[in-house]
């Protein structure tokens, strides 16, 4: 099921400010504001719908509506029905139903599938139900990237080290605050991550957290191959025993369904790839076409923004469009925590430059062993191997998922065709989903308003 195109209001307070770490005393550990979907802000056809608080919709009933809502017309926005859908959208109808009605779950649901095939749009769906309900308290559901959950969880370690066993402590507190945990695209390749989500699981599960997950490999495939992987079994066996696994398994990927449209209006200069061209031509066009020409912040032109410690160097800047290069961006020291300040900061971003990524596989490290904590732990021999330009793809990857989850539209600048940027490499399968996700902000891209 593809999403709409975004509308780009200022932006809301449900932004993750990394630079402002709550202490652990205070009560709240994940600020609500970032946290919880809204009525006003979370799904873009829902909006269209306009629900009454007084006849709150099932995600079933909502499905439907906006189904027949596009077949209206609405806005232009061309939404399909999909049978593959089926399964999942029963079965996060009957979780819904259970939550209103006894607000005990049996089992929370694990979505995974191929990309483009619905996975997201349909978890929103139940998030949104939940937050539209009256019944919904406060900080009820918890929505977040994964990869976003994860970088506030390290900061929050950092900020608790003072107390015994702070993971437990962490999950009681999330446990506390919300009922229902919304997890987009789970995906574990780091080793700390894998660690650390056993005991975190446990808790939460234990306290009646009910976890609801997407994801685009099985739950038995998850870090697969990963160092240490006997370490995140548990986490599996957690999974598997509070989830229920629904594989999405149709063939139409939405996304590109949607980019191929017979409505779809001519791409303008700014968006074809190969790009015609030039990064300042770009950016001068697209600032032209601002709803604010009053707002373009001339003496900033190619300045420094300080984030995470960092600098990061910026071509220029008009209201909430700015101009990165690719190498600043994604070459050199980057973390995810990078790019969800800049999804706070901007609407729109410009990346000019973008280079061929990947590349040959080569094997480039024999591991033996590795460190945790104070014991050496053996692996025995294992080769790494992945393609030269495969580290700034993989922070490539990080930033286009951050700015999809924000609804923040990239325009990408390259010599090199969309399809073409990742022509092999080790990481051809999470670079699907980004192709997918950078064809539907090019979607965005043509119905957006720059602020």
């Amino acid at each position: 099921m593809p999403t709409t195109a975004p509308k780009h209001e200022p932006k809301h307070s449900r932004k993750y400010t990394p630079n402002k770490v709550q202490n652990h005393s205070q009560k709240q550990l994940l600020n609500p504001k970032i946290a919880m979907y809204s009525a006003v802000d979370a799904l873009v056809p829902l909006a269209n719908l306009k629900p009454s608080p007084s006849k709150p919709m099932s995600p079933l009933q909502a499905y439907q509506q906006t189904i027949n809502a596009s077949s209206q017309h609405i806005e232009n926005k061309v939404i399909t029905a999909d049978p593959a859908q089926q399964e999942a959208l029963l079965a996060l109808d009957t979780l819904y139903q259970q939550f209103i009605h006894s607000s005990s779950i049996n089992k929370g649901l694990y979505l995974w599938g191929d990309v483009g095939r619905g996975k997201t749009f349909l978890m929103d769906l139940l998030c949104q139900c939940i937050c539209q309900h009256p019944k919904q308290v406060q900080n009820t559901v918890l929505r977040l990237h994964f990869h976003r959950f994860m970088a506030m969880l390290h900061q929050q370690l950092n900020q608790t080290s003072g107390i015994r066993d702070p993971l437990t402590h962490i999950a009681k507190q999330i446990a506390t605050q919300y009922q229902v945990i919304c997890f987009d695209e789970f995906f574990v390749s780091d080793i700390g991550d894998a660690i650390l989500l056993a005991r975190l699981f446990e808790t939460l599960f234990q306290s009646g957290v009910t976890l609801v997950a997407t994801s685009n490999i099985p739950v038995m495939d998850l870090y697969k191959n990963g160092l240490q992987r006997d370490r995140f079994l548990p986490t599996i066996g957690l999974l598997q025993k509070y989830t229920q696994e629904i594989h999405l398994n149709g063939e139409i990927d939405h996304r590109l369904s949607n980019k191929t449209r017979p409505q779809s209006p001519p791409k303008p200069a700014w968006l074809e790839l190969p790009s015609t061209l030039n990064p300042k031509d770009m950016f001068d066009q697209l600032s032209q076409q601002s709803a604010d020409q009053h707002s373009l912040i001339g003496p900033k032109s190619k300045h420094i923004l300080r984030i995470c410690q960092r600098d990061i160097a910026i071509q220029t800047q008009h209201g909430s469009f700015a101009w990165f290069e690719f190498s600043a961006l994604c070459q050199g020291p980057r973390s995810a925590l990078d790019y969800i300040e800049l999804a706070s900061q901007f609407s729109h971003i410009l990346v000019s430059d973008v280079p061929l990524l990947g590349g040959q596989v080569r094997t480039w490290i024999r591991a033996r062993g590795t460190e945790d904590g104070v014991q050496a732990t053996t692996t025995g021999e294992r080769q790494l191997a992945y393609a030269s330009e495969d580290d700034p793809a993989r922070r490539f990857i990080s930033l286009v998922d951050e700015m999809y989850d924000q609804k923040v539209i990239l325009i990408i600048h390259s010599q090199w065709a969309l399809e073409d940027l990742y022509p092999s490499g080790a990481l051809t399968f999470e670079f699907r989903r980004t192709y997918s996700r950078l064809i539907e902000m090019q979607q965005w891209a043509l119905n957006a308003t720059i602020k």
